[in-house]
């Protein structure tokens, strides 16, 4: 290992990479409980179906745990 990537590793956060990996885990669920793929093709209705499919979810997840 060169120099810049001690450097580098020094610098990465834990908490931040447990971020990522909760953010994975919630769309791997989302794929796998509602959809795989988006459906629409304009940028806006892209963005609303995954919107509507992040809201899905999050309404799931406080029935299931409240």
């Amino acid at each position: 290992m060169n120099p810049l990537d001690h450097a580098h590793n020094a610098r990465m956060d834990s908490d931040r990479d447990h971020q990522r990996s909760m953010s994975e885990t919630v769309f791997s669920s989302i794929k796998r409980t509602l959809s795989a793929a988006v459906r629409t093709r304009s940028w806006w209705l892209e963005f609303r179906e995954m919107l509507l499919e992040a809201t899905v979810y999050n309404l799931r997840q406080s029935v299931r745990h409240p």
